[in-house]
């Protein structure tokens, strides 16, 4: 498996990683959570693009995951974040309830320490997270209008970005301030992670 050579994690984090993506195959034949063309390819696709982002958040502090959808990468950091003894507390927004049974349920199969909210990211009170993730939820200036509800004054978004990541930037600095560093992905050398601090309306 291409896990075993491409994560420096402990066996026990690596059997819950894999027990994982055995979870989201067998719920993605019944509720469609990842698409039925990049299920075969779980590791690559979801769980080790997921993965690349725990490495750039600090060690601990609140961790909000908006749009977890399949649990990417909610669910991957959170057992990242178990393995490693970081302390981080977890809560996953999921709008769509039968996600949001999936979540809960691969929470409590893999004993991990996270929340699931199966409400909108609009109706939710400010969850002031440390750290903000969000993966393939909406374009740049969405997302800062979610940071700007939950993202607390000194903390960090963290949001994987495609191909296009350069145009949504541009678009996103009409409306908004803040500070980018862009960190090229590892899954694909054309898509990008940002880290983002200081989101502020102009």
């Amino acid at each position: 498996m291409m896990a075993e050579g491409a994560l420096d994690v402990s066996r026990e984090t690596l059997g819950k990683l894999e027990a994982f993506a055995e979870l989201v195959q067998k719920w993605t034949a019944k509720i469609n959570l990842v698409s039925k063309a990049s299920v075969e390819q779980v590791w690559e696709r979801h769980i080790l693009d997921s993965a690349q982002i725990y490495d750039l958040a600090p060690a601990k502090g609140h961790w909000v995951d908006l749009g977890s959808g399949g649990g990417f990468p909610g669910i991957v950091v959170a057992i990242l974040s178990q393995g490693a003894a970081a302390d981080h507390k977890f809560t996953l927004v999921e709008s769509d309830q039968r996600k949001a049974v999936f979540l809960r349920t691969a929470i409590r199969e893999l004993n991990l320490d996270a929340t699931v909210l199966s409400e909108r990211i609009e109706s939710i009170a400010p969850l002031e997270a440390d750290v903000l993730s969000a993966r393939a939820l909406a374009d740049l200036s969405d997302l800062f209008s979610f940071a700007s509800l939950h993202l607390a004054s000194d903390g960090l978004a963290l949001f994987p970005k495609g191909e296009k990541w350069q145009k949504e930037i541009v678009s996103a600095r009409e409306l908004w301030s803040c500070q980018i560093d862009a960190i090229k992905s590892r899954s694909n050398p054309k898509a990008a992670i940002l880290k983002i601090k200081d989101i502020v309306r102009v």
